[in-house]
């Protein structure tokens, strides 16, 4: 019989991301609930002491796949180790996350498995023994929950930024379970040639805590300094809407939307961005929002918690300045 909750980590240069410890503090909370045990799979290279840092969150076993093949992710030879796991311990729940990487790969599984997955969710809760996972639908308009009935496991796949972390807990400890890994060929037709690697320094905008983003307001690509003199200030992101991007103001990786990326910071201040359904489909979740736009009948203000009707050229300086003070 199925039984027990495993968590997917997610690393990347042999470094744990973000996403891994708000999967383990909401498995922890299942696991709490539900009285069943809690386990975390973590697949990379040279990566055992970096694995160990999830037992103060909450982890009880943390099975760990370590080979050079595994370095970087590849979907073919990620999911042929994940699901072997899964299919010899049987955990009744799965999670992972809907990153970009965690999207591709609880999809596969969930086929490689013949198992049901909902995907992208920003709730999760218990009852009579079933996971059941709330996950918006027409672009953040209706939340739908959705339920795995009969297949097993219950797999999901989470929205980053969404699920509280846990204050560590240095006197917890784990069970550290080394999986013997067996890379075919066919699992390795995937290759990571190049990695291009963000230069700024600046954190992802799906790990953002708080995200300044502009759009076709901001009329062209030097205007957004005043953005990024905004974000310096109170310790956010940059980012862009898909019309800013289509002109080549900022990069494809600082685009937020349905296209992009789908963000859920702390505080979203959108400047000069009109809210397009498309738009409001990647930040709608945020948990407040301010916009700033000229025109009062924007649709991003029926979205927002605050608004300021002006022209951003004015009002995006005089923000920075207050914040200035109070920070």
């Amino acid at each position: 019989m199925a039984k027990g909750i495993l968590v997917i980590a997610e690393q990347r240069g042999g470094t744990l991301r973000k996403i891994s410890f708000e999967l383990v503090s909401e498995g922890r909370r299942l696991a709490d609930q539900s009285g069943e045990p809690l386990a975390v799979a973590v697949l990379g290279h040279q990566i055992n002491e970096e694995a160990k840092k999830l037992a103060a969150y909450g982890a009880e076993t943390i099975y760990v796949a370590d080979a050079p093949e595994l370095a970087d992710y590849t979907p073919e030879a990620f999911t042929a180790v994940l699901s072997e796991l899964i299919k010899t311990k049987e955990p009744d729940m799965v999670l992972g996350g809907a990153s970009q990487q965690g999207k591709e790969l609880t999809a596969k599984l969930a086929a490689r498995l013949e198992t049901g997955l909902a995907m992208d969710c920003v709730g999760l809760r218990l009852e009579d023994g079933l996971l059941i996972a709330r996950r918006p639908l027409y672009a953040g308009k209706v939340y739908a929950d959705v339920v795995c009935e009969t297949a097993r496991p219950q797999m999901v796949s989470c929205r980053p930024n969404v699920f509280s972390i846990l204050e560590p807990d240095a006197s917890r400890t784990a069970e550290v379970v080394a999986i013997a890994v067996s890379i075919k060929p066919e699992d390795l037709r995937t290759k990571l040639v190049e990695e291009l690697a963000d230069q700024s320094g600046k954190v992802d905008l799906t790990e953002a805590t708080c995200i300044v983003s502009g759009g076709r307001g901001m009329k062209d690509s030097v205007n957004f300094v005043i953005l990024e003199k905004l974000a310096e200030v109170i310790g956010a992101t940059v980012g862009a809407s898909r019309s800013a991007v289509d002109a080549g103001w900022r990069p494809q990786s600082d685009q937020v939307g349905q296209t992009g990326k789908v963000v859920n910071p702390n505080l979203y201040v959108a400047c000069g961005i009109s809210g397009a359904i498309q738009h409001l489909a990647g930040m709608g979740s945020s948990k407040v929002i301010v916009a700033v736009n000229k025109d009062p009948d924007a649709p991003i203000f029926q979205k927002a918690d605050y608004g300021i009707v002006g022209d951003l050229f004015e009002v995006v300086p005089i923000l920075e300045e207050e914040f200035k003070k109070i920070m």
